[in-house]
């Protein structure tokens, strides 16, 4: 269930720092009954960015094969760069 605060709560700024690493989820901040701002703590931010790196490598790389890329076998890579690297 997500966490949901009002904006007045902000000024506790020791609180929600606990309860974002306890949680470990995103809070909703709102303003005037609506959604405002969302707060989290630095890790579940490195997460959230490191996710959304490789769900954009991945459309990256099908955006690729859609414009007429063509596809390379997985172990050939592995192999050919096995030996450029380790001989």
């Amino acid at each position: 269930m997500p966490l949901i605060l009002p904006i007045k709560e902000l000024r506790n700024t020791n609180d929600i720092s606990n309860i974002a690493h306890k949680h470990h989820e995103p809070i909703f901040i709102t303003k005037n009954g609506y959604s405002d701002l969302v707060v989290m703590s630095s890790e579940l931010y490195d997460e959230f960015a490191r996710i959304n790196r490789i769900d954009k490598a991945i459309f990256e790389s099908e955006q690729e094969l859609l414009d007429g890329a063509e596809a390379v076998d997985a172990k050939k890579v592995f192999d050919d760069l096995e030996k450029k690297h380790f001989g």
